[in-house]
C-alpha cells in the first residue's frame, strides 16, 4: 500500500451532484457506487484531454479522487457550469489522502481499480495509514501494465481519449448522452480517425526524457512520455510499432500491453 501524496479530493454534495457531473465527464456517474468508483475525464469542447480523475460515490456526496496539481483548476472550470444545480464543489485535499495498492488483499473500505484488475485497489480515507510501498513503487507498477498516469503522458489541450486507451480502460461510457467534448470522442471512434497510440515501450540503454522525439530511420514518428527503469510510455504511429526505434542513443521498441486493443498490421 502506498500513498499517493500527488493526488488530491474534491467533494460534490447537493442533490443535483449525479446529474451535474454526468453532462460534463466522459464516463457514466450514475454507475458510480460504495465500493464501485468510477474512471472519468474532463474535455474541453473541441474533445481534448484536460484532466482525469476518479468518482467515489457515498452515500450523500462524490469524491473526485484526481491530480493535486490539477485541482484549482478542476474548482474553476467545473464551478462554472454549476448554474442553478443545487450542487456544491469543496476541496478536501488537505484532510483527504488517496491510496492504492496491489499484490495483496484489499483491506476494509478499498475498492477495486476500475480500469485494470491488476492495477489493484484505491481508497480515500484520512491520512497518516501505514503504507509498505512507496509512490515510486506504484509508477513502476503502472508503467509495467502500460497504463498512463495523467499529466505524465497525456498533453492538455492536444490528446484525443482513444490515443491513450480510455476505451480498453473502462473511461469512456458510449450510451450515456451527451457530455461536453462527445463529438469528437464518438467521431474517432466510428470513423476510424486514431493515426497513433500512447503505447509501453522497452528501452535498450539510459531512459529518454519525457518530449524526446522518437525516430524510425531518422524519421519522427513519435514522443517520449514518462517512464522508470526500461520501461516507459510513448506516442507513436500506428504504422511504427513493430519497428526499430531510437530516442538519441537510446534503442527502443513497442511493447503494446496485452489488454490494448490495435488495429492489425496493413489493417
Amino acid at each position: 500500500m502506498a500513498e499517493l501524496l500527488a493526488r488530491g479530493i474534491i467533494e460534490v454534495t447537493g442533490v443535483d451532484r449525479v446529474s451535474f457531473l454526468q453532462g460534463l465527464v466522459s464516463n457514466d456517474v450514475e454507475h458510480a457506487a460504495p465500493g464501485h468508483p468510477v474512471f472519468a475525464a474532463f474535455l474541453t469542447p473541441q474533445g481534448k484531454w484536460l484532466a482525469d480523475f476518479f468518482i467515489f460515490a457515498e452515500s450523500d456526496r462524490l469524491m473526485i479522487d484526481a491530480e493535486a496539481g490539477q485541482i484549482a483548476m478542476l474548482l474553476q472550470k467545473l464551478s462554472r457550469f454549476r448554474l442553478r444545480m443545487k450542487v456544491a464543489l469543496a476541496d478536501l485535499s488537505a484532510s483527504m489522502a488517496v491510496y492504492v495498492g496491489w499484490d495483496g488483499p484489499p483491506p476494509a473500505g478499498a475498492s477495486p481499480d476500475p480500469r485494470l484488475a491488476t492495477l489493484g485497489w484505491r481508497m480515500i480515507a484520512a491520512p497518516g495509514k501505514a503504507a509498505t510501498a512507496t509512490a515510486d513503487d506504484w509508477d513502476a507498477h503502472r508503467l509495467a501494465l502500460g497504463v498512463p498516469d495523467g499529466s505524465k503522458d497525456l498533453e492538455a489541450d492536444k490528446t484525443v481519449l482513444l490515443e491513450a486507451g480510455y476505451d480498453e480502460l473502462s473511461g469512456i461510457s458510449w450510451t450515456k448522452g451527451c457530455y461536453m467534448g462527445q463529438e469528437l470522442t464518438a467521431r474517432t471512434k466510428y470513423r476510424g480517425l486514431l493515426k497513433r497510440r500512447l503505447v509501453r515501450v522497452t528501452v535498450d540503454g539510459e531512459l529518454p526524457a519525457p518530449g524526446t522525439p522518437i525516430l524510425r530511420s531518422g524519421v519522427d514518428v513519435g514522443i517520449m512520455r514518462s517512464g522508470r527503469g526500461a520501461v516507459g510510455l510513448a506516442v507513436l504511429r500506428l504504422d511504427a510499432m513493430g519497428a526499430e526505434l531510437t530516442a538519441g542513443d537510446t534503442r527502443m521498441r513497442a511493447t503494446p500491453p496485452s489488454w490494448m486493443r490495435l488495429p492489425e498490421p496493413g489493417a
